[in-house]
């Protein structure tokens, strides 16, 4: 009888202990929490479409240079469309603007 009272306390004692090192590693968990980095997607711009599409959005849209020559254009175009093509699940309309992006820098680059 007096074995099982002493089991009884030594698993009162681990039950104890155990949520103690719990609740002291969700403190330490919720101090450090402010401390991790989230990802930022500041490289990225935000914002919609202008109604006229500018040099500067096609040059945000291809993410080059507006003064960037036409194979730097064609390059860049190629890479976007290749992942965003509608063939391959990629947004028609997005196609759309990444297109006339390129028609719009091309017009304007220097080069061959």
């Amino acid at each position: 009888m007096s074995g099982s009272v002493i089991l009884a306390g030594l698993g009162l004692v681990a039950v104890a202990v155990a949520g103690r090192a719990i609740v002291s590693a969700g403190k330490v968990i919720q101090q450090n929490a402010s401390k991790i980095p989230t990802p930022s997607l500041s490289a990225y711009y935000r914002g919609g479409f202008d109604i006229k599409m500018t040099r500067r959005e096609a040059s945000l849209i291809l993410g080059i240079s507006p003064s960037a020559t036409k194979p730097k254009v064609r390059q860049a175009h190629r890479r976007i469309m290749l992942l965003n093509h509608p063939d391959r699940g990629g947004s028609p309309y997005i196609a759309a603007k990444i297109n006339e992006a390129k028609d719009l820098l091309e017009k304007n680059a220097k080069g061959k």
